[in-house]
C-alpha cells in the first residue's frame, strides 16, 4: 500500500511539473483579424460602409466591456492578391469566442437591423470588397525583454 501511495504522489508531482510552462513569454490578450481586399476604386466607399456597421458595433461592444479594443488598418496591398484593409478586435482571452455571438448579436441587431437588413448590407459589400480570410492570434509578452515590455494582464 505504501508503494501505491508513493507511486501516486510521484505521478501527481510529475503531472504538475508538466502543467507549468517553460515558454519564454506570458500570454496576453487575443486578436481576431479579418483580411479584406477592396475592389479597385472602392476603398473609400467600403470604409464609409463599415463606419456604420463594424465601427459602430465595436464602439458599443467596447463601452459594454465585451471587447478590449479594435482597430482598422488601411494601406497599400503588396500584390493584386493581398489585403489592403485589416480589421482587428482585441479580447481578454480565448473564452470570449464561446460567448461572442450571444454578446454581440443584440448590439448588431440594434445597429444594423434584423437579419434581412444585415444580408442586404452584406450583399452591397460584395461589390466593394472581398474577405480574404480570418485569423485568431494571441498577443504575447516576451520574458526578459526591456523594462515595461510586459503589460498588465
Amino acid at each position: 500500500m505504501k508503494k501505491v501511495i508513493i507511486a501516486a504522489f510521484i505521478v501527481l508531482v510529475s503531472l504538475s511539473a508538466h502543467a507549468q510552462s517553460n515558454a519564454p513569454y506570458t500570454d496576453g490578450p487575443v486578436w481576431e483579424m479579418t483580411f479584406v481586399r477592396t475592389k479597385h476604386g472602392m476603398s473609400d466607399e467600403y470604409l464609409r460602409s463599415i463606419t456604420k456597421t463594424f465601427w459602430a458595433v465595436m464602439e458599443e461592444a467596447k463601452k459594454q466591456g465585451i471587447i478590449m479594443d479594435y482597430k482598422v488598418l488601411h494601406g497599400l496591398a503588396a500584390s493584386p492578391t493581398d489585403f489592403d484593409v485589416l480589421l482587428l478586435t482585441q479580447t481578454k482571452n480565448m473564452a470570449y469566442r464561446d460567448q461572442a455571438r450571444e454578446l454581440l448579436d443584440p448590439i448588431v441587431q440594434k445597429i444594423e437591423g434584423n437579419t434581412t437588413k444585415q444580408r442586404e448590407t452584406t450583399g452591397q459589400r460584395l461589390d466593394m470588397r472581398e474577405v480574404l480570410g480570418y485569423k485568431l492570434m494571441r498577443e504575447i509578452y516576451l520574458d526578459g525583454g526591456p523594462a515595461g515590455a510586459k503589460k498588465d494582464k
